[in-house]
């Protein structure tokens, strides 16, 4: 029997969402793997409204839009958790999660399939069909996250449409159609089209990205970033976690600046924020300045050489010289 998980709006405005959860099918040929695609609920995430934007997606899907394509793609720069709220989406929703990037070096072949040579047992060989990473997910219950959308090949994404339109079916080489079934949702993420280093993108095919709705992912703010702190590193201490999110969101900034005088090419990530510097903390709790080394070893050999001077004004004018004393409390 179905369970059901409720979603809540963080912002205390939207009603809260009730939606019954997947089920694998035990006579499924791939029953165990795909249950253990089922992603674990992170205890550290912090939904900023993602989870029930996406919930409010699938009840509309499920009431009234069964038989309408509602494929949604995150579009967001690197570091603000595009893939992660996917995947704890598909955790809520107690959905095998399929995440398949979309690189150029992809082929359709890798994504649908083909027919491969195996030995009979007798000396000889005989031809069998092997599902691609698509095909496979597609035949069962499945939130499959196609990650960077706009760095697949032409010959990729003309191999989705038919997937992704109306027609709802993915048709292999051997004639079969393998049809998007009612429990599996398509997602996608992309990276904005710009001057950035994003290597291997490029604009999406206008009716490759009319398939889709798109929804932008902003980086988080100081508020938010502090929390997400708080909640993964609860000993840390407050005056480090309170200037960490004002150097993540100050950098952020720039980096989405339009004035060329002040903008910088890389941004401070989500794991550079929540992992890499409360790392370097606690290697360097005993130095004269923990924040500063981990600024130092941490943050810093990410970044191009000609956008330092930037973050080092930055660092400058919110920190200058990091709280003396053990970052954490314990």
């Amino acid at each position: 029997m179905s369970e059901t998980v409720t979603f809540s709006d963080p912002s205390g405005e939207g009603k809260p969402i009730e939606l019954t959860t997947a089920k694998v099918p035990q006579d499924l040929a791939d029953h165990k793997i795909r249950v253990d695609h089922i992603p674990n609920p992170d205890p550290y995430y912090v939904d900023l409204g993602m989870l029930y934007r996406l919930a409010n997606l699938e009840l509309i899907r499920r009431t009234s839009f069964s038989d309408t394509p509602l494929h949604l793609a995150l579009r967001g720069h690197m570091g603000t958790g595009k893939d992660h709220d996917l995947e704890q989406f598909a955790a809520m929703l107690q959905l095998p999660y399929y995440r398949i990037p979309l690189t150029g070096e992809v082929r359709d072949i890798t994504l649908i399939g083909s027919v491969k040579l195996h030995g009979d047992g007798k000396g000889g060989t005989e031809s069998r069909w092997e599902d691609g990473d698509i095909t496979r997910a597609l035949r069962g219950p499945a939130l499959i996250n196609l990650s960077e959308l706009n760095a697949a090949g032409a010959e990729t994404l003309f191999a989705l449409h038919g997937l992704l339109d109306r027609h709802r079916a993915l048709e292999l080489p051997t004639g079969e159609m393998v049809r998007l079934r009612d429990d599996v949702r398509v997602f996608g993420t992309l990276n904005p089209t710009d001057l950035r280093d994003y290597a291997g993108t490029q604009t999406l095919n206008k009716a490759f990205a009319d398939r889709w709705i798109i929804w932008e992912k902003d980086f988080p703010g100081q508020e938010d970033v502090s929390t997400m702190l708080e909640r993964r590193h609860p000993d840390l201490r407050v005056e480090h976690r309170e200037l960490i999110s004002r150097l993540t969101v100050e950098v952020n900034a720039s980096f989405t600046s339009r004035d060329v005088r002040t903008r910088v090419e890389t941004p401070i990530s989500l794991r550079t924020v929540l992992d890499r510097i409360p790392a370097g903390l606690r290697i360097y709790r005993d130095s004269e300045d923990p924040l500063r080394r981990s600024w130092e070893e941490f943050v810093l050999p990410h970044i191009d050489s000609f956008d330092r001077d930037h973050y080092e004004t930055v660092w400058s004018a919110v920190v200058r010289r990091g709280p003396e004393g053990d970052p954490y409390k314990t």
